[in-house]
């Protein structure tokens, strides 16, 4: 679960619920594929994911970034709101060459 919060004149967001919070050995999950190994250590959940969103019209956010902890890599990002489904559209050069997720407003 990802909690989206406004900082300073943009969005971001965070991850606040893992459904499976615990690796094997019963130690919270923590950021190892960060890129810098100083980061390995941090938590997942409270682990910032998207970073500066900037309003594009109603229900439209651009020029942002979201962090994939699964693999690593932070992919440029831009976002829409259809009623509770928020798309989010991650991509690295042009959006063109992305992969879009879809997540539901929890209730």
């Amino acid at each position: 679960m990802v909690e989206i919060y406004q900082c300073g004149s943009k969005l971001c967001g965070k991850i606040v619920w893992l459904k499976e919070p615990n690796k094997d050995n019963g130690t919270p999950k923590t950021d190892e594929n960060n890129p810098d190994k100083a980061k390995h250590n941090n938590p997942i959940i409270g682990l910032n994911i998207l970073t500066g969103f900037v309003a594009d019209g109603d229900n439209e956010w651009e020029d942002g970034e979201v962090y994939d902890p699964e693999n690593g890599k932070t992919y440029s990002c831009e976002m829409t709101l259809n009623g509770s489904t928020l798309e989010v559209r991650g991509y690295i050069g042009v959006s063109l060459f992305g992969r879009t997720e879809k997540w539901t407003r929890a209730q």
